[in-house]
């Protein structure tokens, strides 16, 4: 039986849409990451997000239905060493406001989010997206695979 380290990592959607597709180009490195034994955690928004790019044949090639996107990702939530995070607040709430100082560009706002629940919940931000390093702090820690 795997036991857990003490590194809680939450996964972006794109390390989520590599861990279900084998033919992902970074499929490798994000089983390899996990295989630390590493807890891991997703949360709604990399749920939903990788149901919606497993249903995008542009995105994954033979693209699965939803509903089954939805079994691909029950099984791999199935793994004991990963936690749901279903506390989400409000991105208007007082203290969260500040995840968007700083900001430059649209696409940023969801993974800024992103990084406040994985600080809030002890946790770091696991991406292959190396820009999201200019976002973290302190208390906002973020591991770039790759």
């Amino acid at each position: 039986m795997k036991t857990a380290s003490s590194q809680l990592l939450l996964l972006d959607v794109n390390v989520l849409l590599a861990i279900a597709w084998p033919n992902h180009q970074f499929h490798s490195a994000a089983i390899a990451a996990l295989s630390r034994r590493n807890r891991w955690a997703t949360c709604a928004l990399p749920q939903l997000g990788s149901v919606r790019l497993s249903s995008n044949p542009a995105v994954v090639g033979p693209a699965k239905s939803p509903q089954q996107a939805v079994a691909l990702l029950a099984d791999l939530v199935g793994d004991p060493l990963h936690v749901y995070l279903d506390s989400l607040p409000a991105p208007t709430s007082g203290e969260w406001r500040s995840a968007f100082a700083g900001l430059f560009r649209h696409q940023q706002v969801t993974d800024a989010y992103l990084l406040q629940v994985a600080a809030t919940h002890h946790a770091a931000l696991l991406t292959f997206d190396r820009k999201l390093e200019s976002l973290a702090n302190s208390t906002a820690r973020v591991v770039v695979l790759g």
